[in-house]
């Protein structure tokens, strides 16, 4: 039951540049987006690139904010302050 359950967890991975008007942005609407939408399937984890540089080497990163869908596959990539709301949804429930 357990892994039905991480089956359907959506992990998120959000890049962002310190206190970055945008970045800061980014991360308020990410929570917003996913505390009304995903309460209790969702982690987010926010990795500051000014503080770890290489973490988002790995993933490809060149610009902030980035969200990336870690799960379920495929993987997704939204780029910005993700303040249109419809479009982050759309992104994160897409197959």
């Amino acid at each position: 039951m357990a892994k039905n359950k991480a089956s359907k967890a959506l992990l998120l991975r959000l890049y962002v540049a310190g206190n970055a008007p945008n970045s800061l942005s980014a991360i308020t609407n990410a929570k917003a987006i996913c505390d009304e939408h995903f309460s209790a399937t969702h982690e987010m984890e926010i990795v500051d690139l000014l503080q770890y540089p290489l973490r988002g080497l790995a993933d490809g990163i060149v610009v902030t904010p980035t969200l990336l869908r870690l799960s379920p596959l495929p993987v997704r990539r939204m780029v910005g302050n993700l303040g249109n709301t419809a479009q982050v949804l759309q992104a994160l429930v897409s197959k």
